[in-house]
C-alpha cells in the first residue's frame, strides 16, 4: 500500500480511470458484435457507422491504440461490404 498522500491519490485516480476505460472498451466490444451478428446489410451499415465513430473516439482519447482501431474498423467494413 502507498504511504505518501500523492501515491494514495494516484492509486485512487488510476482505479477510477481503469473502471471508466473498461466500461468504454466493453461498449466497443458490444457495438462490434452488433455489426458482426447482423445479416441485413442496411442495418449492419447503421451499426457500422456507430461502431466506427465510437472506435475513433476511443483511439483519440488513448484508450485503444490507433493501429488497433484501424484494424477493427477495417474488419467491420470488410464484413459489411461482403454481406
Amino acid at each position: 500500500m502507498p504511504q505518501h498522500k500523492s501515491a494514495i491519490k494516484r492509486l485512487r485516480q488510476s482505479e477510477k480511470r481503469k473502471q471508466h476505460n473498461n466500461t468504454r472498451r466493453s461498449k466497443m466490444r458490444t457495438l462490434v458484435k452488433k455489426v458482426l451478428n447482423e445479416s441485413d446489410k442496411e442495418k449492419a451499415q447503421e451499426y457500422l457507422k456507430d461502431a466506427v465513430s465510437f472506435i475513433d473516439r476511443l483511439s483519440v482519447k488513448g484508450i485503444i491504440h490507433e493501429n488497433n482501431a484501424a484494424r477493427k474498423k477495417s474488419k467491420l467494413t470488410n464484413h459489411v461490404n461482403n454481406l
